[in-house]
């Protein structure tokens, strides 16, 4: 017998709730007898009635429904790490609550796994989402690809399968401002891709704004990324190779008598351009030191204020 563990972070999702539900109750009838289910909902701190459409959820299913309820808003990423630690399952099913992503598509991803695959993502080949999200999305993932996860798929994922043994081995990590899913790609472990459309939303509206997309681009870099950091070095390079071919240009000038009063023209633009430079680089250098200093604080990554 196997237990597959669906974790399901909610964010005002309280119209998605029984839709959502009914639809992986009635997705149970693709797997084999033998396969058992626990659904993890996370409420990350939703201030409408999520919390009462849950908990309606488990008191239907009280055997296969565990509700853990957050202290307050910590992000569907932290969300989804507090539903890892309560998941007891053989192997792991990452879902959103609004229905965007198949959910026939996990006995798909079962399959992969019974025969010995630990992780399964489903990448978004394409998604009817607005086309600033489209777009978003699109350069966001490729970003990533190319300078922080290289074995990353097309399109990124939010939907994946993965084994119990990942699951414990993330958990342990208890990251802070990360993208808790690319941790799993960084395991390095062999991995299958399914590609698959994500629909748009028929119920309710996303609560994920424009503020926490850039929160995600940022701490996606900083979290898996030096390109930032090698940026500002190579930056720094030219910039030292540019001052000493002009200082020699000046010592030559001042020596031939070429001096002129009108340089202060090039001056300031010099100027301007390194300090423009020097703001930058301080404001990426401070990105990646704040989240340092968060990691040695040791605060809890997430606080659960009730499980049921």
């Amino acid at each position: 017998m196997n237990k597959i563990s669906v974790i399901i972070p909610c964010y005002y999702n309280e119209e998605n709730i029984p839709y959502t539900s009914a639809a992986l109750l009635e997705n149970e009838q693709l797997f084999p007898e033998d396969v058992s289910f626990e659904y993890i909902m996370v409420d990350d701190g939703s201030k409408d009635g999520t919390y009462d459409a849950l908990r309606k959820f488990k008191s239907d299913y009280p055997d296969k429904v565990k509700i853990v309820k957050l202290a307050g808003n910590f992000g569907a990423y932290t969300a989804v790490l507090a539903g890892m630690k309560y998941a007891t399952g053989d192997c792991n099913i990452v879902i959103a609550a609004d229905l965007q992503d198949p959910p026939e598509l996990m006995v798909k991803m079962y399959d992969y796994w019974s025969k010995g695959t630990k992780l399964v993502l489903a990448n978004r080949a394409n998604r009817e989402d607005a086309l600033f999200d489209k777009m978003f999305a699109k350069w966001y993932h490729r970003l990533i690809k190319k300078y922080a996860i290289g074995n990353m798929p097309d399109g990124g994922f939010d939907f994946c399968l993965f084994d119990a043994k990942l699951r414990e081995e993330v958990v342990a990590m208890n990251e802070k401002n990360t993208n808790t899913l690319f941790l799993l790609v960084w395991l390095k472990y062999d991995f299958v891709s399914i590609p698959y459309t994500r629909v748009k939303r028929k119920i309710g509206t996303s609560k994920w704004t424009f503020k926490k997309k850039i929160k995600l681009l940022i701490d996606s870099f900083a979290a898996f990324s030096y390109f930032p950091i090698r940026i500002i070095s190579l930056t720094g390079m030219l910039l030292g190779i540019a001052a000493i071919v002009y200082a020699i240009f000046i010592l030559i000038a001042k020596l031939t008598g070429h001096i002129q009063i009108e340089g202060w023209t090039a001056m300031m633009l010099i100027f301007l351009f390194v300090s423009a430079f020097q703001m930058i680089a301080i404001g990426i250098l401070g990105e990646y030191l704040w989240r340092t200093l968060d990691a040695a604080r040791n605060r809890p990554t997430y606080v659960v204020s009730d499980v049921e």
